[in-house]
């Protein structure tokens, strides 16, 4: 009987590895047909350093062995677009003392910004976040008061918040679908903490896309003015526009 199991259990394994391998080639086959309708580029490899590529988002430096996969790259409407699954791993103990590899997967989309920008992030909030509120970590807070129930933001500077989501970015957010939104000088990320659907690429470039529409002209007119300081350049050498695109990841071995 024990041998019995043994079986079944390696063919078990055997037909989840077969199924896993169908889907993420049936996965790899719808991207490669969404970016081609879209003129853009598509390259299933892991590739790493994009944490580097964008130092500024928290969420590509979680963890480590980081990669993204299944890359998307190009212009959509005048903006650079990247677009990628991510891999990183953290490490736990059970309760035996054996360490433990967790692997942790996301999807994600950056556009390149229209006008230099400030930090400013903004995420769906969660039941941590209530109880931070409670024993009063707040975070910024809006008029509207379904808008302060349902995301998390924070800046380090409030005005610049308060100058991104007025009236009429809070409404086009409480009417889109919900994402995780860091925004940084030169680039926005949107993601959520799973793998997209080939087609939710598109819903996550045109929730950025539509934040990005409604910034005043009076706030795109200062931050030309006086653009922020760009992570990795020093300030004196800080260009009054988003810089060119990086070089691209260094593939894995």
């Amino acid at each position: 009987m024990p041998g019995m199991m043994f079986v079944v259990v390696i063919v078990v394994v055997i037909v989840m590895a077969v199924i896993g391998h169908a889907q993420a080639q049936k996965r790899r086959k719808d991207l490669a047909a969404w970016a081609a309708a879209r003129g853009l580029e598509f390259s299933p490899d892991r590739m790493g350093g994009v944490d580097d590529r964008f130092p500024g988002f928290e969420a590509l430096r979680r963890g480590d062995n980081r990669y993204a996969h299944n890359i998307l790259s190009g212009r959509r409407n005048g903006a650079e677009f990247y677009a990628f699954d991510y891999h990183y791993e953290t490490h736990s103990r059970d309760s035996k003392g054996r360490r433990r590899t967790n692997h942790h997967h996301f999807s994600a989309v950056i556009l390149g910004a229209p006008v230099p920008l400030q930090s400013l992030a903004i995420r769906p909030e969660g039941f941590f976040d209530r109880v931070g509120a409670f024993f009063g970590y707040e975070d910024i807070n809006f008029e509207s008061a379904e808008f302060s129930r349902k995301f998390h933001v924070s800046a380090p500077d409030r005005r610049w918040a308060y100058d991104v989501l007025h009236a009429r970015a809070i409404e086009f957010l409480l009417a889109s679908p919900f994402y995780t939104i860091d925004m940084e000088p030169t680039h926005v990320l949107a993601l959520r903490n799973a793998v997209f659907p080939p087609d939710e690429f598109e819903t996550a470039a045109r929730v950025v896309e539509g934040l990005l529409e409604r910034l005043p002209d009076y706030v795109k007119q200062r931050q030309i003015a006086a653009p922020p300081p760009i992570p990795g350049v020093a300030a004196d050498d800080t260009p009054a526009t988003p810089p060119p695109p990086l070089p691209p990841p260094v593939p894995l071995a």
